[in-house]
This record gives structure tokens, C-alpha cells and sequence, in this order.
């Protein structure tokens, strides 16, 4: 415990605000989208308008965001763009990014876009103010999380996020047996939440401890002060399983099916699943907090990761509804990277990062592509689809490349990433279990190539002819660019991964050197 408390101290939280920009950007990110959300009550109407100030919002967002990644200097490890705001002393506002965070801004301001653009084609114009509303507060709230290093500005922002996702669950659901669905969802969100907010509550009461009564949640002051060995393991499964269900992980994602079969379509899971801020949450709190108890417990959370691969695979097998399908391939996939996670290394929290943005992009384009067929065909079972690829073929290649993109295959963002993780955990846990979590994954994902053959290329099952490809219009204008967006965008991914590599190569250099000075043989897999 000595050696990391000296870590800690010389090198791991040495903070180097970098003046890389005279306006608080990261400000911005937050409080733009949240001031445009609120103008939007003032919008009834006048949808057009609302789409198109939200749209030109979240363009201004990714400018925003490439303005940062513009400014971002790679070659250190410190933490940038920092800003400080004194406000009651638990909550005093303190942001900040890394290579990491910079990442999961730019994802999120390019979902943001292709969301919007989805709403403004598939949702009745009247409905745009209030759909806009919510979608922009829903990006405010996760350019908060994203940027903030206080725990429990984190926890407090993951809960006000419940309130726009619940709407968008209520408002903008196809079934008629939404409000089970949601009452599951919010059921197991609020679980999580009160077993991070012990946890966190724990935390600063430690601090306050050993700080003369002064309490904090930021994450650099509870990195400096020690853990006591008696609750560590306590901390470490609070804030390990308040996270565990947001990503969902198994055996904690009984919400997800629920939610894939009666909640919305696309809208609500691109920000649930496209965005993995419980991946995020464990890599920014849990592995810098708790290294000791993630050590020892590391092995039993890899153990569930591998027979939640199998289980979802295995599920994925039998299912009949794309929706449904799309989840269990969630929460194998899901797996993947927690197994990269947990070989706590370099390696492994470099490619888990690039796997989570990759699957991010990929999974959000299968889901809005999904919402595209359901918008066409008012069905996503696939006993009634086939011979789609003539009318909607724009469509059909966006689903077959982010079917890939989940796959890892050459000339895909996942690629790269895949082949990190793997071999970060082929190092530290062997072959065995690493080929078994690949074959694993391969066998859900393929899953996802059968589905793009039933519902695009094999013939129309003569049963179903309220879905008769002859009566589908062709793709418009707003649903090709969708969907070119969301091509371009993988492709792109692939061309620039070099460059995501070299963002996050120093991003984790103090998490490294952490596990280093726990394990020490794990020094040469830098």
C-alpha cells in the first residue's frame, strides 16, 4: 500500500492545467444544448424550426468537440482544458479531459447529429419541439458526465439523465406494453444509482476522516487519500455493480430485452447503448479508486464476462425480433471489452476504449437502421421482411458494414481495437479463455450478418403480405443520408484509428504505472 500511496502522490494526480483555449469549451459542450432545450418550450408549432435549431445546435456541438480535439496534446498524460468553479463544497464544478474523455465528446456529438436527423424523418412535425427538447437535454447531461471529475457530480447527472430518457421511453415508444418496459428500466437504473451513491457516500466520508471533517468527491483529492483494506472490497462492488447494470453487463441486464422490444426503436437505446458511460464510469472511478480490490476480483469479473458472451450468444440464436436479437448482441459484445478491461494493462484500457467507441458507432447504426425498417414496414420480426436490399439498399449497406464494424473484420474501426484487447488478454489470462470469449463473440455477431440476409436478401416469405416489398416507398432523401452518415462515419473510423490510438496512448500512462506498482510483472505489456 505504501508504494501506490507514493504513486499517487509524485506522479499519478499531477495535474497539468494546459491553456489551450481562452474560452471554457467544455462549458459550452454543457450549457449549449441545455440553453437551446429550454428556448425549445417557446417552439410549439413551429417544428421545422425545432428541427432545424437542434440539428445546427449539434453541428455547432461537433465543432465544439473538434475544437478540443484540435487543442488536445497527445503527448501527455495530464489532464486539459481545465476549468474550476466554487460551489457548495461537495459540488464544486470541476472539468476536465483526456484523451479518453475527447473520444467518448466527439462519438457523443455525432450521435447527437444522426439522432436528430432520425427524429426530424421518422416523428410527425408537430411532435419536433418537444422530441428536440429532450434529445438536447439528454446530450447536455452526457457531455456533463464526460467532462466532469467529481463522483458525485457523476452520480447526480446520471440521475437527472433518467428524467429525459424516461420521456423519450414514454412519448416515442411502438408497444403497447411500454410502460412494463420502463418501470423495469427505471427500476434497475435506480438500483444502480443508490449502490454508486453508497458507494460514493462511502468515499467522501473516508475522506472526511482523514481531512479534519471537509468533505469531497473530486476525483483527484479521493485518489490521494487511502482506502482502508476493511472496505475496499465493499467500495469496489457498490461502484463496480452500479456500473455493471448501466453497461448492461451479465447477469445484470434484465432491463435491456424489456427495453429492445417495447421502448423506442432507436432514439432512447443509441444513448443507453451507443454511449457506454457505465464502460467510461469504471475506467474514470472504479479502476483508479480501488486497485487492490480490482486485482483480487478481476478473475470472478472476467469468469461472468466469458458465460455472459456464451449466454447472450446462445439467446441471440433463438431469437425471432431484430430488436430483441440487437440486445443479447449487446450484452456479449459488452463482454468483450469488460475482458479487455480487466487485463489491466496498456493495452488492454487502450483497446477497450477504441472497442467501446467502435461498437458505440456500430451498434447506433444498427439500431437506427432497425428504426428505418420499422419506420418502412411497421415490423421488425423477420419472419415477415426479406427482399428489402431493392428498395432501401443505402439502408441495407449500413447495416451490413455496422454488422462487421461489431465483428472487428479488416478495413473496420474495430479491427484495431479487437486485436488489443485480445492480445492484452491473451498475455494475462492465457489462451484458452481468450479464444473462447472470441469464438463467442463471432458466433453472436454473425448472428447479426444472419439477420441482414433474412431481412435484406432472401425472399419475401409469401405469409407476409402486409409487408410486401413492392409496397415499400423508396428510401428519402433524410433516411439515405442517415445512413450514409453512418457509413461514412465507420469508414472513417478505420482510416483514423492510428490517430485515436495516439490520442489515448498517454491518456492512460498513470492507470498503468497504478497496476505496475500492484503487479509489477506486468510492466513489459506497456
Amino acid at each position: 500500500m505504501t508504494d501506490t500511496t507514493s504513486i499517487i502522490q509524485n506522479s499519478l494526480f499531477e495535474i497539468n492545467w494546459m491553456a489551450q483555449s481562452d474560452l471554457p469549451l467544455l462549458a459550452i459542450l454543457q450549457l449549449l444544448p441545455l440553453t437551446v432545450a429550454l428556448l425549445m418550450l417557446f417552439f410549439k408549432g413551429r417544428g421545422r424550426a425545432a428541427a432545424q435549431v437542434a440539428m445546427l445546435t449539434l453541428v455547432v456541438e461537433a465543432m465544439v468537440a473538434l475544437q478540443l480535439y484540435h487543442g488536445f496534446d497527445s503527448a501527455t498524460s495530464a489532464l486539459q482544458f481545465g476549468e474550476h468553479l466554487t460551489l457548495l463544497a461537495p459540488l464544486n464544478y470541476h472539468a476536465a479531459v483526456d484523451g479518453m474523455a475527447l473520444l467518448f465528446i466527439l462519438l457523443t456529438a455525432i450521435l447527437g447529429v444522426m439522432v436528430v436527423l432520425y427524429g426530424w424523418q421518422v416523428l410527425p412535425e408537430e411532435e419536433h419541439p418537444h422530441f428536440m427538447a429532450t434529445v438536447l437535454f439528454i446530450v447536455a447531461t452526457l457531455m456533463s458526465l464526460l467532462t466532469t471529475q467529481n463522483l458525485l457530480w457523476f452520480i447526480l447527472m446520471s440521475a437527472i439523465q433518467l428524467v429525459p430518457i424516461g420521456t423519450l421511453l414514454r412519448a416515442w415508444s411502438t408497444s403497447p406494453e411500454k410502460d412494463e418496459a420502463v418501470t423495469r428500466f427505471i427500476q434497475f437504473m435506480s438500483i444502480g444509482l443508490l449502490l454508486l451513491f453508497i458507494g460514493t457516500f462511502l468515499l467522501g466520508w473516508n475522506y472526511a476522516e482523514q481531512h479534519h471533517g471537509v468533505w469531497s468527491f473530486d476525483l483527484i483529492e479521493l485518489q490521494s487519500t487511502p482506502v482502508p483494506t476493511a472496505i475496499h472490497s465493499i467500495l469496489f462492488f457498490l461502484l463496480f455493480y452500479g456500473f455493471a447494470i448501466r453497461v448492461p453487463l451479465f447477469p445484470f441486464h434484465g432491463w435491456l430485452p424489456s427495453i429492445a422490444e417495447h421502448g423506442t426503436v432507436a432514439i432512447a437505446p443509441v444513448f443507453l447503448l451507443g454511449l457506454k458511460t457505465g464502460i467510461y464510469g469504471i475506467l474514470r472511478f472504479v479502476l483508479p479508486l480501488m486497485p487492490e480490490a480490482v486485482i483480487q476480483w478481476s478473475p470472478y469479473v472476467i469468469a461472468f464476462a466469458i458465460v455472459g458472451i456464451f449466454y447472450a450468444a446462445l439467446l441471440a440464436m433463438i431469437q425471432v425480433n431484430l430488436r430483441r436479437l440487437l440486445a443479447f448482441a449487446v450484452v456479449s459484445h459488452t463482454s468483450i471489452i469488460i475482458i479487455g478491461l480487466f487485463s489491466l494493462n496498456h493495452l488492454a484500457f487502450q483497446g477497450s476504449v477504441l472497442l467501446s467507441i467502435n461498437f458505440g458507432l456500430a451498434i447506433s447504426g444498427l439500431l437506427l437502421m432497425n428504426g428505418l425498417i420499422f419506420y418502412r414496414t411497421r415490423t421488425l420480426l423477420m419472419s415477415r421482411l426479406g427482399g428489402l436490399f431493392d428498395q432501401l439498399p443505402v439502408i441495407g449497406i449500413a447495416f451490413f458494414i455496422s454488422g462487421l464494424s461489431i465483428m472487428g473484420m479488416p478495413g473496420t474501426p474495430g479491427f484495431d481495437a479487437a486485436h488489443l484487447v485480445i492480445e492484452a488478454a491473451m498475455e494475462h489470462y492465457g489462451a484458452l479463455p481468450t479464444i473462447a470469449a472470441s469464438l463467442g463473440n463471432v458466433v453472436a455477431a454473425g448472428f447479426l450478418l444472419w439477420a441482414f440476409q433474412r431481412a435484406f436478401l432472401s425472399n419475401l416469405n409469401h405469409k407476409a403480405e402486409e409487408v410486401a416489398v413492392h409496397s415499400i416507398a423508396r428510401a428519402s432523401t433524410k433516411e439515405n443520408l442517415l445512413a450514409l452518415m453512418v457509413i461514412v462515419t465507420l469508414l472513417i473510423g478505420e482510416v483514423f484509428s492510428e490517430s485515436w490510438m495516439e490520442l489515448l496512448d498517454h491518456s492512460f500512462d498513470n492507470l498503468t504505472q497504478l497496476y505496475t506498482v500492484e503487479h509489477p510483472d506486468r510492466a513489459e505489456l506497456k
